[in-house]
């Protein structure tokens, strides 16, 4: 959590007189060659969502841990820029601790991720995805960002692992335990992923690597020749009307590495009947947005190629189960505590 985007350089935000243009950063790094050492690229959601190679436009003054006194010496350029953006919107806060903190330090960032940049600085590529979007779709990225909290960022740089990420089994567990913003789904770790109980080995199955990797290359190259970011491209991939070679073509791997995904569970039967349809968007008020297909009254699913509700629950019923058994087994190993008496007695009152 950056909190504060005077931090960045950004042609469209300097504009608006928020922070400084890509021009000043240039002109900095000519004069002190060494300002280049706090200067990062950045990235939010939407070059996620929106950019056809999640290309960042921004980039952003981190001065890490850094005292105010070595920075003083050893780039007084750039911290005069984040006095000037940043420190008056940090005294704009509330008085309470944690405001007084980002006061305090006002050359800091708010939050920062230490564990997950120390887990992935020594990887050539993550797996992202936006932290609020109506389509949940996950892009593999450089790792040598500095992510905004708009993001959401998993150590993984194998195509096994945006496999199981991408593929409906987890779309199904992440629908059903994330809060929503509108209509858009918000992924929160906590309840999305740290939860969900992933294939057996799935980090080592080469076919759920080929499944990724083939689906991952043809998205890559599909989006760059339409000139279309994620967004638009799973827009069209869930319209009905859209026969485009390309988005067919889209559509029929996403249901092959479905399959994939599904086997790797074991869940033979279940793979031999995973076919995704279009499901039924009804009109507004006004008669318009109407989309046939099949009956659908989850809202969430709405308007979405996607698997009926009756195999929608049967997924999720068997991925509950899975999720209790390996609960169970790791309860018995030790690895987590015994509810107590107590706990039991208010689960049971709920």
């Amino acid at each position: 959590m950056v909190l504060g985007m005077g931090f960045t350089f950004d042609d469209f935000g300097a504009e608006k007189g928020v922070c400084s243009p890509i021009s000043t950063m240039s002109a900095l790094i000519e004069e002190r060659p060494n300002s280049n050492d706090y200067i990062f690229p950045y990235i939010g959601g939407e070059e996620i969502n929106d950019n056809p190679t999640h290309l960042h436009r921004r980039y952003i003054i981190d001065f890490g841990e850094s005292s105010y006194e070595y920075l003083e010496k050893e780039c007084p350029e750039l911290m005069k820029i984040v006095e000037k953006f940043v420190r008056p919107e940090r005294n704009k806060l509330k008085d309470n601790i944690d405001g007084k903190k980002y006061k305090r330090e006002w050359w800091k960032f708010g939050r920062r991720g230490v564990k997950l940049y120390n887990k992935i600085n020594s990887m050539r590529n993550v797996l992202a995805v936006s932290r609020v979007s109506s389509n949940f779709s996950v892009a593999a990225m450089q790792s040598n960002f500095v992510f905004a909290d708009s993001c959401i960022v998993f150590a993984f740089d194998k195509k096994c692992q945006l496999a199981a990420l991408q593929a409906r089994p987890h779309e199904v567990w992440a629908r059903f335990f994330a809060s929503s913003m509108k209509d858009d789904l918000r992924y929160t770790p906590s309840d999305c992923f740290e939860t969900f109980p992933f294939p057996p080995d799935f980090e080592t199955s080469e076919a759920l690597e080929a499944a990724g990797q083939t689906y991952h290359d043809f998205r890559a190259a599909l989006m760059i020749e339409n000139d279309q970011g994620m967004t638009k491209t799973y827009n069209r991939f869930h319209d009905p009307l859209d026969t485009t070679p390309g988005i067919v073509r889209l559509r029929e791997l996403h249901a092959e590495m479905d399959r994939a995904v599904l086997t790797a569970y074991g869940w033979d039967d279940l793979a031999a009947r995973a076919n995704p349809v279009f499901l039924e968007k009804p009109a507004d008020e006004n008669g318009r947005g109407y989309q046939p297909g099949e009956p659908e009254d989850d809202h969430t699913y709405q308007g979405r190629l996607f698997w009926p509700s009756d195999f929608r629950d049967e997924v999720l019923a068997r991925l509950l189960a899975l999720n209790a058994e390996r609960a169970e087994e790791e309860r018995e190993a030790g690895l987590t505590p015994q509810p107590s008496t107590d706990d039991e007695e208010e689960s049971e009152d709920a």
